[in-house]
Formats: C-alpha cells, sequence, structure tokens
C-alpha cells in the first residue's frame, strides 16, 4: 500500500516575521528532501479547504475561542497581531490555519477508509499544533491540529479509542489539555524538562490517559529510546489504540537550536518503526503523524526524509 503526503502551498503564506524560528523555509526545506526519487512513490494531495473544518475545530476549542482568534486576524497590509509573544497571526495565516487542521481530518478520512488503500499518511503542515490549549494560543500555535483529528476520528468514524504520541522537544501541553479528562483519547509524551512549557511531569497523568516520560538536558538516542520503551510504548499497547496519531516534532535533534537533546535522524527513523508495529497490533496499521517542530533546516530536512520513508516502508 502506498503512503500518502498531505501539503498545501499556502502553508508558506503564514508569516511570523523576521527572526522568527517557526518560518516559511520549514516548508521549502523538506519540499527539497521530499523530492528526491526515493520518494517517488509516495502519494500526494494539498491539503484541503473544508466547508466543515471550523465544525471540528470547535470540537476541540470552543467557539468563543474561535471567534476571538477571527476577529484577531489583520486585514491585508495591516501588521501581524502576536497571539502571545511567541504566536504571530498574519493576513496570510487564516488559510493555512484551517489547512493545517483540514490536512489532519483528510488523513483520517483515508486512513479510516479501507477503500482507499492508504494506512500511512504524513501531514506536512504549518502553523504547528500541539501547544494550541483549549482556550489559549501558545508556543507557535493556533488550533490544536492533532487533538482535532483524534476527535474527528472517534466522532465520525466510531474509533473507540484514539492515541498520540508527540516526540517534539516541547511538551505538547495542549494536546494533554484537551484530552486530559477523556479516558479514551491517549497522550503519551517525550520532551526536555525543564524547558517550555513547563508542563509534562511524571505526576501529570489526568484520569490515567497521560503518560509523560521527561527527558534530562543533553539526554540523546540512548535516554529517548529507553523512554520510549519503558513508559511510552507499554501504555500504548495497553490502551490498543483504534488510530495512532503522532504529533511530529524534530527538534530533539542534536542540531537544533532551541532546546538541548541529542537526538539524530535514527533516533527518529527507530521510534517511528516502533510506532508503526504498535499501530499494526490494534489500529489496523493506520498511521496519522502532524508536523510540529524543528528549526535547523539541514536536521528538520533529513529527519522528515527518515521519518517519512519509514512510514512508506511499514505501509
Amino acid at each position: 500500500m502506498p503512503a500518502l503526503l498531505i501539503t498545501h502551498p499556502s502553508f508558506v503564506n503564514h508569516d511570523t516575521g523576521p527572526g522568527h524560528p517557526e518560518r516559511p523555509d520549514r516548508m521549502r526545506a523538506i519540499d527539497k528532501a521530499l523530492a528526491h526519487e526515493m520518494f517517488d512513490d509516495l502519494r500526494r494531495e494539498e491539503a484541503p479547504l473544508r466547508e466543515d473544518v471550523e465544525e471540528w475545530i470547535t470540537r476541540a476549542h470552543p467557539q468563543r475561542y474561535l471567534d476571538a482568534i477571527k476577529a484577531a486576524r489583520p486585514a491585508e497590509g495591516e501588521d501581524p497581531v502576536r497571539l502571545d509573544p511567541d504566536t504571530v497571526l498574519s493576513s496570510g495565516s487564516w488559510e493555512p490555519a484551517l489547512r493545517a487542521v483540514g490536512a489532519g481530518l483528510l488523513a483520517v478520512d483515508e486512513v479510516m477508509n479501507p477503500q482507499s488503500g492508504i494506512r500511512k499518511v504524513f501531514c506536512q503542515v504549518r502553523p504547528c499544533g500541539h501547544h494550541a490549549e483549549k482556550e489559549r494560543a501558545m508556543g507557535f500555535c493556533i488550533f490544536n491540529n492533532v487533538a482535532i483529528a483524534a476527535i474527528y476520528a472517534r466522532e465520525k468514524y466510531g474509533a473507540e479509542r484514539v492515541a498520540v504520541v508527540d516526540f517534539d522537544v516541547h511538551h505538547g501541553n495542549g494536546t494533554q489539555d484537551i484530552f486530559w479528562s477523556d479516558k479514551d483519547l491517549f497522550f503519551g509524551s517525550t520532551h526536555q524538562m525543564p524547558l517550555y512549557p513547563g508542563t509534562g511531569a511524571e505526576r501529570e497523568r489526568g484520569v490515567g490517559n497521560i503518560f509523560n516520560a521527561p527527558l534530562r538536558p543533553n539526554d540523546g538516542g540512548e535516554a529517548f529510546r529507553e523512554a520510549m520503551r519503558s513508559r511510552i510504548l507499554p501504555a500504548l499497547y495497553n490502551f490498543s489504540p483504534d488510530l495512532v496519531l503522532i504529533s511530529a516534532g524534530f527538534d530533539a535533534h542534536e542540531a537544533d537550536p532551541l532546546a538541548n537533546l541529542r537526538l539524530r535522524e535514527d533516533d527518529y527513523a527507530w521510534v517511528t518503526d516502533e510506532l508503526c508495529e504498535a499501530a499494526e497490533k490494534s489500529a489496523k496499521g493506520r498511521v496519522v503523524s502532524m508536523l510540529e517542530g524543528g528549526y535547523d533546516l539541514t536536521a528538520l530536512a533529513k529527519s522528515v526524509a527518515v521519518h517519512v520513508k519509514l512510514l512508506m516502508d511499514a505501509a
């Protein structure tokens, strides 16, 4: 079966301003990497601008939050608005934000439809989403793309248990916030502590559905793999999800400027393989991966390439 890439040219129009690490060049670096002939068999579709996208956003965020973001949008030619010190809403951001959510919805449509022939999807999107809490934009994130996709899979397709595994270097506080009281939504995260946003301690457990495995500054692949093996993967297997979603942040790479972990491309290949294997056990191999962080362009491109290649090989 082929794997699927979902992205869109409009993602470069989300203008975060000079010097911002979450910049349009991230998309261009990934585009260049995925243009290699080894990805010729990767199916590609454009992230849609769906009529129902706002309806599904309000399954994870309240209507008043969506309305507030819409009201904050600057008109064309106006200066960008800062939703928080790090999170920018420019005149070109609205369409990418909706298409980023739409990518997750389309990805779920594809993997949950047995006639599609698709079981593995990578969503190359921006703005990223895992820091967006129910009613708070933060950490470069406006809407929580992966949480919305999880809720969509459950409500549209009857997936009883949906898991999100997050290996971004920063804790996915937004996904944890949205999932906190829902025993049928699993959140497992490896991340550096102490580090922004300051959440992600092991004691944060929700209703027994939250599994955090914090890592220390300068930890490398060995510590990362041990955290996955000892805490995240056993909990994931025990949860027995119907769908595995990945918050795929690549800023734990040793070259990344925003943190201090020491992961390499082979670590991302390893964890991708492990999560695909877990999906085979209970989720019919269904995996949707959504891009989060990763700010060194070379490291990001190489890491995404190995991640997507493993998804293709596991498809």
